[in-house]
Parts: structure tokens; sequence; C-alpha cells
């Protein structure tokens, strides 16, 4: 064979070996997605609506919507929600940009909204499955391609976090921050192992060697690619810079004291890095300044530093060698030069120093207060302040978890020996991510991949142990046809058989069986929230404002200029997406955290308007200064309607009191008869949303039943109990609306006259559009001339064109009665909105 035909040769001979574990994983990315793709029935319902995931999904196709209608321009500001100030947009571009390319792809330009949803809905499944590939590429590169598969089954089937953000529907971009983070950890570890390989120095770089060169450039070039994909998916990539600065210092330590050239280091960390500060550089967003969250100079500076100190730690090396100092003078030096680094930018740009030195704790550490009630921000290892593994077990399965406990404890064990950089990498990322879960149980579908990896890594060990590659070799050799393989089963030891039984029993079986019971079906908004926020798009007045238009961000100190017909939707943060992509309206709060007031700090900080202390506040009056402190303008309140769930006025009410960092007094406990239990209490019962939802806003002013959805079998009658039980309550002990939407109004005076200091009461019977009836009323007494007045938020008339079409409404006229007196009272709904006087005739 001439020189010419031996590189074609070796090609030829490398794809043939390697097309089974090519096949294989393609046939393990097939699965992946099947799994994924199981709770199809779950988004897309009978009736043609397609349910999207959780919260932010909805955010997700609300953006993408926004930026296919004006391609190629993109929404930065969007003041459809956080009303009245309006949202910047710190969702990365990336994974909007894929979906709306390839929809437009599908619809030939202009794609209808049925393909958009459709293609919406499957993106992240198919992400999801794509990650398959890079999990093979690391497991293959820490062990062998065994190792490699068995990461790739391990990963398809990885339950909890990772499957969840995956499945379709959930169309968010974690499962990119996965997929994209993890192809830049494979081509970045690919990069160092062929440097390393190839004894890189920098004098290869001098001489323009591209032989030695090559492989490792275009190694590091895509790692740098897939860094900005991350960044450009998530703001906060720089966790993943965090993690390669810790590996480097760690590795370039290592290899000093191993007298061991860190050339192969410092090249592909340069590289990759420069190759991101570049990419990154066209989505910067100057007058964001250094903000982590938002695309600014930090997501440049940190890259561009990042090559800074891979120059400098390889710098440092060799004029240690060069002046033949001692190794242990290697870290002194490196740490000494960090914490000046640290103190100059401290001085020279104090907000990237505060960045720097608060992400840690902003990643790593667990939430108190408020935050701590966001289900996906606390820790995966304490539940109600208890230390517990139970919900890792829930993620990754106990096997899974444990598997990669060992897997961490054999590599680090790797240390003493000789250990390879490549395990260094994965040792380090896994140990940062696994306390990444302890600060936030989210970062789950990072910890995913790694718990695979490992534990893949345990199996192949294991595996070897059983000489499983020699057992490989001999059916290469023996087994050409399937005639043959009875024969070859005689080289098959029992102990390897035992091996496999055990990878699994102990790793796939249970990941699987997770895996399957998670994709029974899919979360989102049920039935009664789909219908409310649909209702609320069709029953509720025109905002004024082109819903899909791309709008400019006001002036910094200055606020959006919204039209006189706009207005907020006032509900708990959870729901805000819901309001804003399906209901068309624009929430006060929303799932950023924003618009929920309260405190962040100490109960001695003045407690912020917001959805927090609206529903808290212990009277309509503190209420209604709640709302109309939200909006600055004097003139306006900060909310129009208001959204009530049977779970605000239950299971979530906790967390609207941990937002004012005052909860105590809410629940007490009570001598039942078989024991003390916690139960609502007087505060509870005076809160604005147990007197919106527990009790139908009976008696309030100024808010009004507009519309209720149908109940569901709940906590509500619990607390209805409760209410007639203990304060002496006697209404009907039944679930209502589950879903509730009030109507925020001047209120008509009713106003007469009758003898002074006399008792005057107002009632009258509401009917929803539910078919359901409950009493309102209102008592007062006269003033020393005999004059009453009362102030009612409900019309007995009807709806008016141009304001709320409601469906609940009296069923007939307002009773006035003080004595043995009655007058009926009607109300038109001018007089309701425009706080007009209803005089009532004797």
């Amino acid at each position: 064979m001439s020189s010419q035909d031996r590189p074609v040769s070796t090609f030829k001979s490398k794809i043939k070996s390697s097309l089974p574990y090519t096949l294989a994983v393609a046939v393990i990315g097939f699965v992946a997605l099947w799994i994924r793709t199981r709770p199809y029935d779950s988004v897309f319902l009978s009736n043609g609506f397609v349910r999207f995931g959780g919260n932010d999904p909805w955010y997700h196709m609300r953006t993408l919507n926004v930026l296919i209608e004006n391609y190629p321009q993109r929404m930065f500001f969007n003041p459809m929600t956080n009303y009245p100030y309006g949202s910047y947009i710190h969702f990365g571009p990336l994974f909007d940009q894929m979906i709306a390319i390839t929809t437009l792809i599908l619809g030939m330009g202009n794609p209808s909204p049925e393909l958009v949803n459709g293609v919406g809905a499957y993106f992240p499944a198919v992400l999801g499955a794509i990650t398959v590939i890079p999990v093979y590429y690391i497991g293959k590169s820490l062990g062998s391609r065994k190792t490699g598969i068995l990461a790739a089954i391990l990963i398809a089937f990885a339950p909890g976090q990772f499957l969840s953000r995956s499945v379709i529907g959930f169309t968010d971009h974690h499962v990119a921050e996965t997929l994209f983070s993890t192809f830049f950890m494979m081509y970045f570890m690919l990069a160092v192992i062929s440097a390393k390989k190839k004894g890189l120095r920098f004098e290869h770089v001098i001489n323009k060697e591209l032989n030695t060169l090559k492989e490792p450039l275009i190694c590091s070039v895509m790692a740098g690619v897939m860094y900005s994909a991350y960044q450009l998916a998530w703001p906060g990539a720089s966790l993943f810079l965090f993690v390669i600065l810790v590996y480097i210092l760690f590795q370039y330590i290592l290899n000093n004291f191993r007298n061991e050239s860190s050339d192969y280091l410092g090249i592909t960390g340069i590289v990759t890095f420069l190759i991101s500060a570049i990419l990154i550089l066209p989505f910067v967003h100057p007058e964001m300044g250094f903000s982590m969250y938002y695309y600014s100079w930090f997501h440049v500076v940190t890259p561009l530093g990042t090559v800074v100190g891979f120059m400098t730690l390889s710098f440092i090396e060799r004029e240690r060698e060069k002046r033949k100092i001692q190794a242990y003078y290697y870290p002194l030096i490196i740490f000494g030069i960090i914490i000046l680094g640290l103190l100059l930018a401290k001085i020279v740009v104090p907000p990237l120093y505060s960045l720097v030195i608060g992400a840690p704790e902003a990643i790593f550490g667990i939430k108190t207060g408020g935050a701590s009630t966001i289900g996906e921000a606390s820790s995966i290892f304490y539940y109600g302040g208890v230390f517990t593994l139970s919900r890792a077990f829930d993620n990754f399965t106990a096997t899974g978890f444990l598997a990669s406990v060992l897997g961490m404890l054999l590599l680090a064990v790797n240390l003493v020996r000789k250990p390879k950089p490549e395990e260094v990498l994965v040792l380090v990322w896994s140990l940062l991510m696994l306390l990444a879960i302890y600060g936030q149980n989210r970062f789950a579908y990072y910890y995913s991949v790694n718990v695979a990896v490992l534990s893949a890594f345990v199996g192949g060990l294991l595996l070897e142990k059983v000489k499983w590659s020699q057992l490989n070799e001999k059916f290469k050799s023996n087994v050409k046809s399937l005639a043959d393989i009875p024969g070859f089963l005689k080289f098959v030891k029992i102990e390897q058989v035992i091996a496999v039984l055990i990878i699994v029993v102990v790793l796939i079986l249970p990941v699987y069986g997770s895996a399957m019971e998670m994709t029974k079906g899919t979360g989102g908004p049920n039935g009664p929230w789909i219908e409310a926020t649909t209702w609320l798009q069709s029953y509720t007045p025109d905002l004024g404002m082109d819903y899909n238009a791309i709008y400019e961000a006001p002036e910094a100190g200055e606020l959006f200029d919204y039209p006189d017909t706009a207005y907020g939707i006032m509900s708990w943060w959870d729901y805000g997406h819901w309001i804003e992509t399906i209901g068309h309206r624009i929430p006060n709060a929303n799932p950023f955290q924003a618009g929920i007031g309260g405190r962040r700090g100490s109960i001695d900080e003045e407690n912020k308007p917001g959805s927090s202390t609206f529903f808290t506040a212990q009277s309509e009056e503190e209420a209604t200064a709640v709302l109309e402190a939200v909006d600055p303008d004097p003139d306006k309140a900060g909310a129009r309607y208001i959204i009530s769930d049977v779970e605000m006025a239950t299971g979530k009410f906790y967390a609207m009191t941990a937002w004012t960092l005052d909860s105590e007094g809410y629940y007490q406990s009570y001598w039942t008869g078989s024991g003390y239990q916690s139960l609502p209490s007087t505060r509870y019962f005076n809160s604005m949303e147990s007197r919106l939802h527990i009790l139908d806003g009976n008696g309030l002013k100024q808010y009004r039943l507009v519309h209720e959805t149908w109940a569901y079998q709940t906590q509500e009658v619990g607390y209805k109990q409760v209410y007639n039980y203990l304060f002496g309550g006697s209404i009907p002990e039944a679930d209502t609306g589950y879903v509730k939407i009030f109507e925020y109004v001047k209120g008509a005076k009713i106003t007469g006259t009758v003898s002074p200091n006399e008792t005057v009461n107002i009632n009258t019977t509401i009917l929803t559009g539910q078919g359901r009836t409950f009493d309102y009323s209102q008592s007062t007494t006269s003033d020393s001339e005999g004059r009453y007045e009362f102030t009612v938020p409900y019309s007995t008339e009807g709806p008016i064109s141009g304001e709320t079409q409601f469906d609940t409404a009296p069923a007939g006229a307002y009773v006035v009665s003080y004595g043995n007196t009655t007058t009926e009272v009607r109300v038109s709904e001018e007089a309701v909105l425009k706080g007009e006087e209803v005089k009532v005739k004797v």
C-alpha cells in the first residue's frame, strides 16, 4: 500500500469501527425524543389549544411571536408586563431565533399560528434528545466508547429537572442551556485532551506547525462557539466560565507540582475565550453597564479577562521554570495576583467587582425570605429548613445520585496517582454543579449530565474489572453472522453477566421507570386558568396598544408612556405570563419576581407596594392604598382587575407573607378536640386575599366579582368551616370558582336620610356566571343629621359598551333597610365607574 493510500485506509477503518456506536447514539437519541413527546395529549388539547408547561415557556412564546411578526427585529423592552414600568427582556436571543428560523423556513416565510405553536412545543424535546451526543463524547473521553454509550442511555432517560424542562411543551431556554453548556464542555475537553496528547507548546504557534495545531485549535474554536451559544441562551453562562477558571487554577498548579508544561491549557483557553468574546460583542447593550442579567459589557469583559488569566498563568509558569523557582511558590503568586486584581477592580470598575464578589452567593447560596418560596430557587437538599436527600433522589434516582458521588470519589482518588486533565475537569465541573444544586435545585438540569457521565464512569470501571474489552474483541473476531452467536456465548463469563445485570438494574431501570412516570402528563395552566385568561382577553376593555409591536425603552430615570386606556392586572407573580400571553393584558407582577413588592432585607425596611403587600393588606383601605401606590401617577391606580385563585387563598398564601418578611400570626394553633391544629386566624381572614376569594368580596366598597370559573374540590371548604366555627361566620361551606376575577371601581355613592344615629343596612344577591349566588351586604350608622352613605361596586343595570362585559351581577335591586322600612335602589354602570351619587328616594 502506498503512503498516499494509507490515510484513506485509516479513515475508512475509523469509520467502520465507529459506525456501530454512531448508530447506537442515534437510536438512543430517537428513544430520548420518544420519551419526551409521550405527553402529547397534555399539550395539544382536543379544543385546539396548545398548553405549554410552566410559566416561562409562555413568555418565550410571547417573545417568539413578536420576533416572527417583526423579523429580524427582536423585542428588548416589553411594556406588556410589570405595569406600569414594563421590563427589559433578559432572556437570551438564541433560543427564540432557532425556533423562529425553523418556523419561517417550514412556513415559507409566513408561518401559521398552528405551525409556530407546534414547532415551539416540539423544540425542547428535540434539543433534549440531541443532548445525548455531547454526553456520549464526554463519557467516551472519560472512559471508553462503552462508557459513552452508557452515559448517553442515562441522559436519555434522566428524570427530574432535565426531563421536565426538555419535555414537549416546556418551551424554555433551560434545555438549550444544558445542550450548549454540555457541548462547550465536550469541545473544551476534547481540545485539552488533543493538545495534551500532541504536547502543544507556544513554540508550535509561533512556528505555525499546523499539523500539530489543527485538531486542538478546531476543538478550541468550537468550544468558543458553543460557549457563545450558551451565553446567548442564558446571560448567566458565566457559571461555566467559573467552572473553567476553578479547573485551570487547579490544573496549572497540579502541572507545576508535577513539572509538566501547561502550554496546552494556555493555548486552548486563549483561543476558546477570545472567540467567545468576539462572537458575543454584537449582542451587547452598552446601556446595561456591567449587568450579569442582561447582555452587557460583563459578557465581553469576563471572557477577555479569562484570556488574560490564561496568558498570566502560562507566563508565570514559564518564568518560574526559567528562574528555577520552587513549585510551591507558584500558587502563592497566583493567589496574590488574584487578590490584587480584585482590589484593582474594586477601585477602577466597582460594578464589575460587585458582580464578581456577589455572583457565587447568588448562585450557590441558600435563599431566604420571599426568594426561598420560589420553587426552583430553593436548595435541593433542604425542605422546610430540614436537610434531606429526598429531592436529590427524586431528580436523579437514589442509585444515580449515589453513583455520581462514588464517581467523584474515584476521580478524586486518581488525583494522587497520575490524573488525566479530562478527569480533573469532570471532577471540578461535577463538584461545582453539586454546589450549584445546593443553592438552587433548578440547576439539577445541569447536574443530570454529571450524574449520567459519573454513573457511566462507574459502570465502565465495573465492566473493565470483568474484562469486558476482551469479550468485545472475541465478539469481533468470532461473530461474522447471527449463526456465530451461539458459539460465541462460551466466551461469556458469569461475572460479566452479573456486571451487566448490576448496571441495568441499578443504573438504567430506575431512571427509565422515573422517566416513564414523569412523562404521563405535563404542567401549565389548568382548565380554569385557561378559561379565565381567555375571558379576560374577550370581555375586558382593549388596552389601546399594539400587542405584538416592538416598543422603545424609556430614557433612563423615566417611565414608559402608557396610553390612558392601559391598565394593570393584579395577581400573584406565578400567573403573570399567563395573563400576558393568553389574556393579552398587562400583569403587575410576573415570574421574574417583578412587581411583588414587600421587603428584601429586614422587617425594618419599607413594605413596598406590589402583589404581596396588596393581598396581605389587612383592610380594603390598606389594599387600595397599595393599589394606588403601585402607579407613581397619582391620578391612576396600579391595577384595574385583580385575579385570585384558590391556591393563592390556601397553599400559596404563605409565600405572599414571606415576601413581606412578616409571616407571623396568619395561622395559629387551635384545640380541635383531637389535638392542636394550625388553622387560619383572624389576621388571615382580614387579609385582602381572604376577603376576595374566601368571602367573595362581600362588603367591599370598590371591588366587585366580574367573573368566576367552575369549581374544583379544594381546601376552600376547610377554610370556610374554620371561618364559620371559630369566627361566627355563616357563609356556605362549598367550593366556589377556582379562579375569580375582580374589578376595582370608584363605586356608586348611595346616599339617603333617616333618623340620626340609626343603623342602616344594604344588601343584594349576586348571581355569578356559574349560576352560583351569594349575599352582598354592608351596614352603617347615620350621622347626627341622619345622613348615611354606602359605596357599592355592583351595577344592577348590566354592562355598557366599551367597558367590562361582566357575567356576575346583582340578581335584582339593592335593598336599603332601617327599622321596618325597606327601599329598593337600582344603580347604573356609569354611576359605579364614575363614582356618581345615587340618592335613595323615601
